[in-house]
């Protein structure tokens, strides 16, 4: 897939002092706008005075996520000098994914050499990682359907070749290929929402998601045929009132040196269009709607992470994927449905649907995979928007050690994860007159009601539940995503993979 970018590595050593003609010269400076000796070199004699001279000028004071452009700098070959800053105590050092997406946002499409390092910070492989992925990232945008494409040089996109030079470090291209193979999963998540529901819908989901084969990933897809039989009904309810057929798919990683270990896995909501069914929504915003599916997007975007870079751990991935329209045939508030776990259900509002998509995936994955913790995803509630905006995804989670390591992951990524409360009372709100339970507990507590039905179905696994309607579609721009999918999640599982569950 492309993301727009093309990352070359040069270590400093081998670099010398000669510097390329044409494209741009990215430096670094902090509050002093003092240069490393090794990019004064470089950069050759005078840049640091012309570096000093030009924010006199500018008021240029070298703050984090500031910039100042050069145009045909005198005593350089290249085309313009653009001088970063990463302000005091180098605290935009501290995320260098955020760096590498401001830096490939200021160059635009542009091509240029990057010269790593400023006074008092050389990075690491993982530092020189993060910044490639932060870059390429930023470049990624979704212009597919457009006649006329965004102007070359754009600020918001990237289609240029960036060449970093880097201090020498130990295994940096292992890490360069696992942090490319990152924001392959990240763009593919993205692309994934941001498709028309015209163009995506569950069958071409699911034909996408088997091109995971390719990297290893073992492929099971689940027609309406294959639900039947094994008793899916909770998730064949929502399918009924579409022409467009209901599909699970399955995706197996076994990167475990013990092919028999107990796999982690991750379940998503794969509504691609939610229009409400019966209980229609209403007008305003609906087309948002054809995003109701970044919770699959992530598990599949996971997937891809996991496999290209060869994860030493077993991993499932299983999304349900169904379009949810009214039709003669739809399901109505009133109806009761039976789910694979035996559990009945009666339908108070056919717009709660994720629950009922996710009940049963839930249950099959737990019963027939018996893994070791399960997280599932899903663009579940406006509640949850209510609560914590876009700043957080809701958790909820009946074990505290995968919260904890959860949240650890969020903070070390930027995909903030705030734990919310699932109690007996909540269990009380769902109870029905005619059924096992409700779907919806009404409009108090909506999201933590919807996280205690989906808790009947997961017994005692370790769960954690995510609700992400405010972070996976529609979320702020950042320095790293210029997109409205923004693939979240991708890199908060990966990493919770990364640093708890591989051999």
């Amino acid at each position: 897939m492309a993301d727009g970018i093309s990352i070359e590595i040069e270590t400093l050593a081998a670099s010398g002092a000669v510097l390329k003609p044409g494209g741009d010269l990215v430096l670094f400076v902090g509050e002093d706008l003092a240069l490393s000796p090794r990019a004064a070199e470089i950069a050759g004699p005078g840049v640091a005075d012309l570096v000093a001279r030009a924010a006199g000028v500018e008021r240029f004071k070298g703050k984090a996520s500031s910039a100042m452009v050069l145009t045909a700098p005198a005593g350089l070959t290249v085309e313009r000098l653009l001088v970063i800053g990463t302000g005091s105590d180098n605290a935009s050092a501290r995320d260098w994914a955020t760096l590498g997406g401001y830096t490939a946002g200021k160059l635009g499409s542009r091509s240029a050499t990057v010269v790593l390092e400023w006074p008092g910070t050389a990075p690491g492989t993982d530092e020189v990682a993060a910044f490639s992925l932060g870059a390429r990232l930023r470049a990624y945008k979704f212009d597919r359907y457009k006649s006329k494409k965004s102007p070359e040089g754009e600020e918001a996109g990237g289609g240029g070749r960036l060449t970093l030079l880097v201090p020498e470090n130990a295994g940096l291209k292992k890490a360069l290929r696992g942090a490319e193979g990152l924001a392959e999963g990240v763009i593919l998540a993205r692309e994934l929402v941001n498709e028309p529901p015209n163009v995506l819908d569950p069958e071409e989901f699911a034909r996408r998601a088997s091109a995971l084969e390719k990297l290893g990933v073992e492929i099971e897809i689940l027609d309406e045929k294959d639900m039947k039989k094994l008793g899916m009904r909770a998730l064949l309810a929502v399918a009924q009132g579409s022409a467009k057929e209901a599909r699970v798919v399955i995706m197996r990683w076994n990167g475990a040196e013990d092919s028999s270990e107990a796999p982690v896995a991750f379940v998503g909501k794969g509504v691609t269009f939610d229009s409400g069914g019966i209980s229609i929504k209403g007008s305003g915003g609906m087309e948002d709607m054809k995003g109701d599916m970044a919770g699959a997007a992530c598990v599949v975007g996971l997937m891809h992470a996991l496999a290209s870079r060869n994860a030493k751990v077993n991993a499932l991935g299983a999304i349900g994927l169904v379009e949810n329209m009214p039709d003669g045939k739809a399901q109505r508030p009133g109806d009761i449905v039976t789910s694979l776990s035996g559990q009945t259900i009666e339908i108070i509002n056919t717009d709660a649907e994720g629950r009922l998509v996710l009940a049963d995936v839930l249950w099959h994955v737990q019963q027939t995979y018996k893994p070791r913790f399960m997280i599932d995803l899903a663009t579940l509630t406006g509640a949850i928007l209510v609560a914590l905006g876009q700043e957080f995804a809701g958790m909820f989670s009946n074990n505290d050690e995968l919260a904890q390591r959860l949240s650890a992951a969020g903070e070390a990524t930027g995909e903030k994860v705030w734990r919310m409360p699932l109690a007996p009372g909540f269990d009380k709100l769902i109870d029905s007159k005619f059924a096992d339970m409700k779907n919806t507990g009404g409009r108090h507590g909506g999201s933590a009601t919807a996280a205690q039905f989906l808790k009947r179905y997961v017994n005692d696994v370790p769960w954690i539940h995510l609700d992400i309607a405010g972070v996976g579609m529609g979320s702020p721009a950042t320095e790293t995503n210029r997109s409205w999918g923004s693939g979240w999640g991708v890199r908060l599982l990966d990493r919770l993979v990364r640093d708890h569950y591989e051999a």
